[in-house]
């Protein structure tokens, strides 16, 4: 894991988080593995693992931070960067403003900084020399007036000054100033198109933002009419010539979806066969189904991922006063039996005193999580403890 700087403090000079889009503050992530072009993350995205496309959790990475000296062992090269942009931001000469701006510095160390490094600096000048000595051996045939230290320093400081009014003009232009209503406009394309505009967005400041928006616009258009057209072709091969057999067509799709999912039943059953207390969990749930009830049983998903392993009720007070329903039902909902029985009392109370009771009321009595509340709910009407309202 190496320790990187990056030397800008413009956090609209370095790419966005490629997991939630947000501008990047240091310190941030750089993948080693991926790119290019390099894969940055937040923070916030690094903790959570996020994953995207061939980039991995388990990936090396640098850290990317500037927080290290490089001209005095005073200063950082944040704060390095950081009066660059301010001298800038308010001219040469205003140490008071600059040191304002900065707000970790005095006005008269930010002088006395800046005149010792950025303008009598022998190393700058020794530089420029001999970068002037190397471009009139290219161009002997040419003279080439030579500037002093402080005028090649000034025409640094414009070249730097116009280039941050290019970048805020882009900004300004493409109306990226609100970064979360541009997020939001981004998300109302199909993914297709979304990814689409994240590929495209390098080319936004070559192109106008009106050229920019109608370009990605006009694949939208054709998205939605490549769709449309799929659709339709899907009809002609079904033999449909009219809208209304087109509307029966997608019903009887959707029923014969509905059926074909109904029939994947039965490798739910298969999964539960080897296991006799499963099996009846899910006969049970499927009881509830067709009763028209909530399924009190949770079932395991197929999806790969795991599932909270039942409690151990096993030395937990309380637990000899359940009986073996309210012991499983403790289990899988992963409910501690003396707090069980607290909310199981609260409702039995409540529903003698208005001669039934409703869920809403449940839950306004038990402030703990909906689902689980709707799982002991059921469970009390199906084992006839309480009654519906």
């Amino acid at each position: 894991m190496d320790r990187l700087g990056s030397f800008s403090n413009d956090p609209s000079d370095k790419p966005p988080c490629r997991g939630c889009s947000s501008y990047l503050m240091e310190p941030y992530i750089k993948c080693a593995e991926c790119g290019p072009p390099p894969f940055f993350l937040c923070l916030q995205c690094f903790t959570r693992g996020f994953e995207y496309k061939k980039h991995q959790s388990d990936h090396t990475y640098e850290i990317m931070t500037s927080d290290f000296p490089v001209l005095d062992p005073s200063w950082t090269a944040q704060e390095e960067m950081a009066l660059l942009e301010a001298v800038m931001d308010c001219g040469f000469g205003n140490w008071q403003d600059v040191a304002n701006q900065m707000c970790t510095k005095t006005k008269e160390e930010c002088e006395k900084h800046y005149m010792k490094h950025f303008i009598n600096n022998p190393l700058f000048a020794s530089t420029l020399l001999n970068l002037k000595q190397a471009e009139e051996a290219k161009t002997a045939d040419t003279a080439i007036p030579f500037q002093s230290l402080k005028m090649a320093v000034v025409d640094i400081y414009h070249s730097r000054l116009k280039e941050r009014q290019r970048r805020k003009k882009i900004i300004r232009d493409h109306g990226l100033i609100n970064l979360r209503k541009f997020q939001l406009m981004e998300r109302r394309y199909p993914k297709e198109v979304q990814d689409l505009y994240e590929t495209m967005r390098r080319f936004a400041r070559i192109v106008g933002p009106v050229e920019h928006d109608k370009f990605i616009e006009s694949h939208a258009l054709e998205f939605e009419l490549r769709r449309e057209i799929k659709r339709l072709q899907e009809y002609r091969t079904a033999g449909i010539t009219n809208f209304c057999s087109a509307r029966t067509y997608d019903h009887l799709k959707k029923t014969r979806e509905e059926e074909r999912l109904k029939r994947t039943m039965l490798s739910e059953v298969l999964q539960y066969i080897q296991d006799s207390s499963a099996c009846q969990q899910w006969l049970r749930r499927q009881a509830d189904i067709d009763s028209g009830l909530s399924p009190s049983i949770p079932m395991a998903s197929n999806s790969g991922r795991r599932s909270a392993p039942p409690l151990n009720l096993t030395g937990l007070p309380g637990t000899e006063k359940l009986n073996e329903k309210e012991k499983e039902l403790c289990q899988m909902v992963r409910l501690v039996p003396g707090a069980y029985l607290e909310y199981k009392s609260a409702l039995l109370n409540e529903c003698n005193k208005q001669g039934g009771l409703r869920l809403a009321q449940a839950r306004a009595l038990i402030k703990i999580d909906v689902n689980k509340t709707r799982k002991i709910y059921d469970f009390l009407i199906r084992e006839g403890y309480i009654t519906k309202a």
